[in-house]
């Protein structure tokens, strides 16, 4: 299995490209639209709040990610 290294998301007029970036420097590109963006960010949101602890250790409710200020 491909380890992922790397992604970034672009806009263009009417949906979006994400660019997947693997270890061994391979990139994938897929067209997605706003509405497959929106699931793709549930889904990954769903299966983080399901099993926050176990992956991260969660302790007394504290963060595990704060997005930077600026």
């Amino acid at each position: 299995m491909k380890q992922l290294a790397r992604f970034s998301i672009s806009v263009r007029e009417e949906d979006f490209v994400l660019h997947l970036e693997d270890d061994a420097g391979e990139t994938l590109e897929f067209a997605a639209s706003p509405e497959q963006l929106d699931a793709v960010i549930d889904a990954l949101d769903e299966l983080l709040s399901e099993n926050e602890e176990e992956l991260f250790e969660v302790e007394d409710g504290s963060p595990t990610y704060q997005k930077p200020l600026g």
